[in-house]
């Protein structure tokens, strides 16, 4: 009983503040994820964080996912956890190839390296970072490696010769 309260207070405090900016909401195994639109990110980021009914203190994790073929093709997916009232959220944003997500560094500083893993190994670019830099791969690698279009053998170069040969575009 109690965790149906806690889950129904995530669920409608979070929609009827930013009715909006909540795109979904899906409840599963006492899972909350709300998909939220890309340019309230920070609004949603800031009143979770900063809410006393919702303590989002903790950032736990900030990851991409290359949803080929499906369209817009990756999703940043955001896991939060109230350290003080011990529930969490996830929040999951959508992009198409090309478009942007605004960096979350200022309200969770934390976000500076699993931002930059998802820009390393997805080319997710998050505006306003600080230092939006590879973290794995060398500063001359070409590519994105967690893509689900990147050769599994990587590219030919002097390093790999059994890699794949580029396209030339």
């Amino acid at each position: 009983m109690a965790a149906e309260r806690k889950e129904s207070h995530l669920v409608t405090r979070v929609k009827q503040t930013f009715p909006d900016a909540v795109l979904e909401t899906v409840v599963f195994q006492d899972e909350i994820t709300h998909r939220v639109d890309r340019a309230d990110l920070l609004r949603v980021c800031d009143f979770l964080k900063n809410d006393t009914q919702m303590q989002m203190n903790y950032l736990v994790d900030v990851i991409g996912i290359d949803r080929i073929p499906a369209k817009p093709r990756f999703e940043v997916v955001y896991l939060l956890y109230s350290i003080p009232l011990r529930h969490r959220v996830r929040l999951k944003v959508k992009l198409e190839e090309g478009e942007s997500v605004p960096t979350i560094t200022g309200i969770w500083p934390a976000a500076d390296w699993p931002e930059r893993e998802a820009y390393d190994m997805f080319g997710i670019v998050f505006d306003g970072h600080p230092n939006l830099s590879r973290i794995y791969m060398g500063p001359d690698w070409e590519g994105f490696p967690l893509r689900k279009d990147y050769p599994l053998r990587g590219y030919k170069d002097q390093y790999n010769p059994f890699g794949e040969e580029r396209e030339e575009n």
